[in-house]
């Protein structure tokens, strides 16, 4: 990872581009375009953005991106290969139990069907609303059928 790190940092110090521009060309803090230069891997949480990153830096400043990515994939095959195989093999057998979500603002589980519960009572109370209307705009109306006229008192 240091080598891609070097390439990218003696290309960038070879266009004459400072940290700043690229960063903001590519739309990346500063930091991380420090960390791409240094290898620091661990400082970005994904090695998917992470390879991402480096292939666009790369296009960025006219290097092989293709290149750099294949020598990144090559880094990640070794450093993911020294892991024991111990260690991968406790990992499978453990069973990790996914923790239901809670929002922090009601302390309640999200819960599909008390979602159709209040649906269901706002539906009812709109349509009680609408009734009601309904209802006092004919209170408040005469009606004519056949020269008859019915009047409805409140």
């Amino acid at each position: 990872m240091n080598d891609i790190g070097l390439k990218l940092k003696e290309k960038r110090e070879e266009n004459g581009v400072s940290i700043e521009e690229v960063a903001e060309d590519l739309k990346m803090r500063p930091s991380q375009i420090v960390s791409l230069e240094e290898g620091k891997k661990d400082d970005f949480k994904d090695v998917v953005f992470l390879k991402y990153f480096i292939r666009d830096y790369a296009k960025y400043l006219g290097l092989d991106s293709e290149e750099l990515v294949d020598e990144f994939n090559e880094f990640l095959f070794d450093f993911t290969s020294k892991i024991p195989v111990e260690e991968i093999e406790k990992a499978k057998q453990s069973n990790v139990v996914k923790k239901e979500v809670i929002s922090p603002y009601t302390n309640v589980v999200s819960n599909k069907k008390g979602i159709k519960i209040i649906l269901a009572v706002i539906s009812v109370i709109i349509l009680l609303v609408i009734s009601y209307f309904i209802i006092s705009n004919i209170k408040g109306n005469d009606f004519q059928d056949d020269n008859i006229t019915y009047v409805i008192r409140r």
